[in-house]
């Protein structure tokens, strides 16, 4: 006789319950990453939101003195970098078919068969660039009021930040004031340091870079740096995608300056390997480089670059509530059991 498979009613309310929670997520999907960000934004500007308080200052004022710092200090960076790199990239994309041509050249006399017809397409593409840079400024503009936005919403994070442990209770339950503020406090330390380790890093790799390459005599050293440095942001996969536009640009200078562009980022990359990401990223997160490459892939299959990049962040945070939440609730747990098997 075939088998009856009885499906409980509580079975299927907590499917259609499940599968509506998933639904309203990826609805949602654009707001919960917002508010991530500005949770990320929170812990890593509130140590300098608590410096200023102790001198005095009111912390909703605490925090418009820090925003109008780092404010300042990004636009101060802005107005040195842009005017040189926009001269640098306008040259690189006018230059863009003679680069090509060089570099076809070079390859063809290696032996190695190029698609000139492939690279005349792109290279006409590449002229289609200052067409575009409008829509891109009008996609910029709009943007602008999504990072306001987000800039609102850390505003009071940073000023309800002492009422997060309260909020925590929910997690752990009565009782665990001590286990809410561990957490709370542990949460901000790690994911505050990942996102000012990761701007020290980045600014850190996009100078020597820049400098090395300045030193090489490769063209469009600038944005090769600044592209070096913002591609930090994605551990071990980025520094590779970078380096591959540097050389081939050298290759359109010579094959030995190629060579040495290839040393001097394999060079930058074992430099940080060795000395800085140790001390400035690794006691941040705390987290397995393994784990952390498995997280990248991950991220990046379920939401492209932007789930690479947040990976990290949030396997502090689930790593987080692994030891400090459920671990303890079920250390909480042996221990009531063995209280209860003693009486």
């Amino acid at each position: 006789m075939p088998r009856i498979i009885e499906i409980s009613h509580r079975t299927i309310i907590f499917a259609v319950l499940f599968i509506g929670l998933i639904w309203l997520v990826l609805q949602i999907s654009s707001i919960i990453l917002g508010l991530f960000v500005a949770f990320l934004l929170m812990t890593a500007l509130n140590p300098l939101v608590d410096m200023v308080s102790k001198l005095g200052i009111p912390r909703s004022l605490s925090i418009l003195v820090v925003y109008l710092l780092v404010i300042g200090i990004f636009i101060a960076g802005l107005t040195g970098v842009v005017p040189p790199l926009i001269e640098q990239t306008t040259n690189l994309v006018n230059r863009a078919p003679v680069l090509f041509d060089q570099l076809t050249l070079w390859l063809g006399n290696m032996g190695v068969v190029v698609d000139r017809d492939l690279i005349s397409q792109q290279a006409t593409q590449l002229g289609t660039i200052p067409a575009n840079l409008v829509r891109v400024l009008i996609s910029f503009f709009s943007n602008l009021i999504g990072v306001f936005t987000v800039l609102v919403i850390t505003f009071y994070l940073l000023l309800e930040r002492k009422n997060l442990d309260r909020y925590l209770l929910v997690l752990f339950g009565q009782g665990g004031e001590k286990q809410a503020k561990s957490f709370a406090d542990k949460l901000e330390v790690r994911l505050g340091g990942w996102v000012r380790g990761e701007l020290m890093l980045m600014t850190i790799i996009g100078v020597i870079t820049y400098i090395g390459l300045f030193l090489l005599g490769i063209p469009y050293a600038l944005p090769l740096a600044i592209l070096a440095g913002l591609l930090e942001i994605v551990p071990t996969i980025g520094p590779i995608i970078s380096s591959i536009p540097a050389i081939l640009l050298a290759l359109t200078v010579s094959p030995v300056i190629a060579l040495a562009t290839a040393a001097l980022y394999f060079i930058v990359q074992q430099a940080e390997n060795v000395f800085i990401l140790p001390k400035v990223m690794q006691k941040a997160t705390g987290v397995n480089p393994l784990v952390t490459i498995v997280a990248l892939g991950v991220g990046f299959k379920l939401a492209g670059v932007i789930g690479a990049v947040l990976a990290v962040p949030i396997l502090i945070v689930l790593h987080l509530l692994a030891l400090e939440v459920f671990l303890v609730r079920h250390l909480r747990t042996l221990e009531d059991s063995q209280v209860e098997t003693k009486k």
